[in-house]
């Protein structure tokens, strides 16, 4: 234990940890405040986190006053923290997911170390960083990243438990973090599955058997205690309120978004192998390129080294599991990751250079840069097709073009500087670079293609400080940049029942108008007579008025109105 500590004491260990610690944590603040939430899913996390704070309602995540029962309530309330701490929701809501990204880096190469050697532990990391889909997720406001940092301490606990200790104390941190995972999204008890070929390691080869105790029967007991924090209060309320709307959102949280989501999923529907063939060859660049150049390496570390293959076979019995669920999305393999890279930095440890592998990356990075200069140039020239492509969000290519040309021109001449290093480094500069640039000029260049900020300033100058305005058939994001009283006819309802319950409502006062996308069909409202609102998210918007409305409509069979008074107010503040 003393040459251990020493050992982590060392220069060596200390240098390594603050240089990542450095760079990650710049990695991941480039760009903060510097851009507003952004779909598919961050306007509706943001929203909920704003509402919390508004209404000092924690215990039911809602957006526009209508409970949000799709997910458990761990990331909302990050993000409502931060915003209660720094006042700033355009700074806050992006802080808790860098924060997650810093601690799971940190934590690859602290395992690396500890279980090979600091430069192990080092290339695990720098891999990770490296991997496309773990900075696209630790740079954004969704779930995902905080549910993979959450599994890999859970993944952690469990290494310094099995494969360094044995530590009880880590082995029921490990337990606990999966119990946050699951109060965050559900599959946060990923980690257990790497009880399995540890299980079976100590079976038929006796490594770890001095690491099963009867204790380690105590660690569902702190999964649910973590667990039992947000749900007991939660049940009893809802049993104490006997309210409806309150239950329907516990049986939806409890049961449908969690065994009905995984056994019989109603969207996203993809092949059972999805994720092998349409998201590891590129979001996980450049992991199967070494997997294919080193193989030989992998295999025979595989064979020599019972770490290593305890940590692929979690890797693979993750992507197992989703692959047998009918609904996929890319992200859901994201908790895999940071086992993978370590693996893959530990085989690879004394791995002589691969030319043709060093050829190709250097090729792919020289043709990608090429690439990006060709569409800068046809961006500039307003080719045809590029203008139809980006026809949704800009009638003015000019400011994509200098962007496009300044990242190509700047991504080739690093790449010229840099032709003697080898390729991952190469990688790894032209990642921070680009990551630089699109944090900066890319968020400013696109903060008014990704929201409707241009839609709901126009509404709001339309129809006055007095106006009341609906939405019908919307997205979050219309109600967080929303500068006016917002009324909307619940998110979860039909648009023919929202259409009836809108018609009803603005009958019902004066100077109350109606957001609506112009593709709708409505059989109470004359969109004919709609005010163009402009276009936002691939949509035109129409502003009706009273005198859109039809003489008659059908009565709505539940009447829903939630009302949200200057949700957008924060971004003046």
């Amino acid at each position: 234990m003393s040459l251990l500590k020493s050992y982590f004491d060392s220069d060596d260990y200390r240098r390594t940890f603050w240089a990542l610690f450095i760079l990650t944590l710049l990695i991941m603040l480039l760009g903060i405040g510097l851009r507003s939430p952004w779909p598919a899913d961050e306007p509706r996390f943001v929203e909920v986190a704003r509402e919390m704070v508004s209404s000092g309602q924690w215990l039911f995540p809602s957006r526009g006053g209508e409970f949000y029962p799709d997910k458990p309530p761990v990331f909302m309330w990050s993000i409502a923290l931060c915003y209660l701490v720094i006042g700033n929701l355009k700074l806050a809501f992006l802080i808790p997911n860098a924060l997650c990204g810093l601690l799971t880096t940190l934590l690859v190469f602290d395992l690396g170390a500890r279980l090979w050697n600091v430069r192990t532990g080092r290339n695990a990391a720098l891999l990770l960083l490296l991997v496309p889909q773990f900075l696209i997720q630790a740079k954004n406001a969704q779930i995902d990243a905080m549910v993979m940092c959450w599994i890999t301490v859970g993944c952690y606990g469990l290494i310094r438990h099995f494969f360094v200790g044995p530590s009880w104390r880590w082995y029921f941190i490990s337990w606990a973090f999966m119990g946050l995972g699951i109060i965050t999204k559900g599959v946060g008890f990923l980690p257990l599955l790497m009880l399995i070929p540890i299980g079976v390691y100590s079976w038929r080869t006796g490594l770890y058997c001095d690491r099963w105790h009867w204790q380690a029967a105590l660690g569902p007991v702190v999964m649910l205690a973590v667990i039992g924090c947000w749900l007991v209060p939660m049940v009893l309320t809802v049993v104490s309120s006997g309210d409806a709307q309150h239950l329907a959102y516990m049986n939806n949280i409890l049961f449908k978004q969690t065994g009905q989501r995984y056994v019989a999923s109603w969207h996203h529907i993809k092949p059972w192998y999805y994720f092998i063939v349409s998201v590891i060859p590129w979001l996980w660049l450049p992991l199967p390129l070494l997997v294919i150049a080193y193989w030989n390496k992998l295999v025979a570390a595989v064979k020599a080294d019972p770490r290593i293959a305890i940590l692929l076979l979690w890797v693979a019995l993750v992507v197992l599991f989703f692959s047998i669920s009918p609904g996929k999305r890319n992200v859901y393999i994201l908790p895999a990751l940071p086992m993978a890279c370590l693996a893959m930095a530990a085989a690879l440890q004394q791995a002589s250079v691969c030319r043709w592998f060093e050829r190709l990356v250097k090729g792919l990075l020289w043709l990608f840069g090429v690439v990006v200069l060709l569409l800068a140039i046809a961006a500039l020239r307003d080719y045809p097709a590029l203008v139809n492509k980006l026809a949704d969000y800009t009638d003015d290519l000019s400011h994509v073009g200098y962007f496009l040309l300044t990242l190509a021109l700047g991504w080739l001449l690093l790449l010229a500087l840099a032709r003697k290093q080898l390729a991952l480094l190469q990688a790894g500069i032209i990642t921070l670079f680009v990551w630089a640039i699109s944090s900066s000029w890319g968020y400013s260049l696109l903060e008014h293609m990704r929201t409707p900020k241009d839609v709901t300033e126009r509404v709001a100058a339309t129809i006055g400080e007095q106006g009341q305005l609906g939405l019908i058939d919307f997205k979050e994001q219309f109600i967080l940049f929303s500068t006016v009283d917002i009324t909307h006819f619940s998110y979860l309802a039909p648009v023919a029942e929202q259409e009836r319950n809108a018609w009803y409502w603005q009958r019902q006062g004066a100077q109350r108008y109606l957001l609506v996308p112009a593709s709708e069909q409505l059989a109470c409202f004359d969109l004919s007579k709609g005010q163009d609102m402009g276009e936002a998210h691939r949509e035109r918007w129409l502003l009706l008025a009273d005198d859109a409305r039809r003489a008659d409509c059908p009565k709505p069979e539940v009447t829903e109105v939630f009302f949200t008074p200057k949700p957008g107010v924060w971004m003046t503040e």
